[in-house]
């Protein structure tokens, strides 16, 4: 189990691998790290993953490659030293790492290296491509109208990119500027979703070519939330801002119902199975309902951190086992049987 912290009087970024048995710290790296950013100064992107190697990117721009089992530095790169991002984003860097055909694609965020890949192996640049301040969401890769590519946002719009060498092959801008562009986006069947605080959730098509059609094919101006992102099971979408919504992608957004539990009006993190979706609240509450139902269907509740207020972290799961990262504990809770 990875997950970040600060240390030596909130100076220093720390990564702690520890066992998902006993959570028993196994080995742990860190590195200094000055700076003051709005809501807490640690790293906010999930650690990715890649066979023997872990990648990490602090708050501040430190991106590190790792061996899983040691900790080991296999290279380092401060992306803010090397490439001089556009602005400082008051809540720092927050996309995670991304691999895609052998690459690893993170967003410095810069005017001539927006977004760059690197060589996983080495650090080493690959490409980068001119544009604008980074989004705070994370990029996906998925295939668009026939085409796979890269899809994000930056700081001011939607875009896609050519894997192969960064160029960008579309953008969008949304009729109200000014999203802080924090949900990721998501791809269903072909089509892409999209959902953000001041513009609501769209549905895209694409042209045979891999090119976006600017005009969404549906909206819903209800759902509109600023940091968390949506899910998609089957055909429904399920999604928090100040309620619980399930929407009908295949009929055009179509409210399929609203739940107003008082649970749901502030942050909540979704993880959906295939007929169950798992809600983490903001006051770290399990909610688990039936994704399903032509209603809310409650299927269990536990107040997992008794005392907790401002749980912002996603969960993650090991077999029936879900971990929670509360203010300043970590947490195991076993969901079998």
């Amino acid at each position: 189990m990875l997950f970040s912290d600060r240390g030596l009087n909130d100076t220093i970024d720390e990564w702690k691998c520890v066992s998902a048995v006993t959570g028993k710290e196994i080995w742990s790296h860190s590195y200094p790290c000055k700076g003051n950013l709005d809501y807490g100064n640690s790293p906010r992107a999930t650690p990715l993953i890649e066979g023997d190697h872990v990648y990490v990117f602090g708050a501040f721009g430190h991106l590190a490659c790792l061996k899983l089992k040691s900790g080991e530095s296999v290279w380092e790169l401060n992306l803010r030293d090397e490439y001089e991002p556009i602005d400082d984003p008051k809540w720092g860097a927050c996309s995670s790492p991304l691999m895609a055909n052998a690459k690893l694609i993170v967003n410095p965020g810069a005017k001539s290296a927006s977004l760059i890949a690197l060589d996983p192996k080495t650090g080493k640049e690959l490409w980068k491509t001119s544009g604008k301040a980074a989004g705070y969401g994370s990029l996906i890769v998925g295939t668009f109208g026939g085409i796979r590519q890269l899809v994000g946002h930056d700081a001011e719009s939607l875009g896609g990119w050519d894997l192969s060498n960064g160029k960008r092959l579309w953008t969008v801008k949304p009729p109200i500027a000014h999203d802080f562009n924090v949900p990721t986006p998501i791809h269903f069947g072909g089509q892409l979703l999209v959902t953000t605080e001041n513009n609501g959730t769209r549905l895209f098509q694409f042209q045979a070519d891999g090119i976006i059609d600017p005009k969404p094919i549906a909206i819903d101006k209800k759902l509109t939330p600023d940091t968390h992102t949506p899910v998609i099971v089957g055909n429904r979408l399920f999604g928090v801002w100040r309620r619980l919504y399930c929407l009908d992608v295949s009929e055009s957004l179509k409210r399929v119902w609203e739940s107003d539990d008082p649970a749901f009006t502030k942050y909540t993190a979704l993880v959906a199975s295939d007929t169950r979706v798992l809600a983490v609240t903001l006051d770290a509450e399990f909610i688990l309902f039936d994704a399903t139902a032509d209603e809310f269907k409650e299927l269990g509740r536990l107040k997992a951190l008794p005392g907790e207020k401002g749980l912002f972290s996603h969960p993650a799961f090991v077999g029936n086992r879900v971990y929670v990262r509360g203010s300043s504990t970590l947490s195991c809770f076993d969901f079998g049987g």
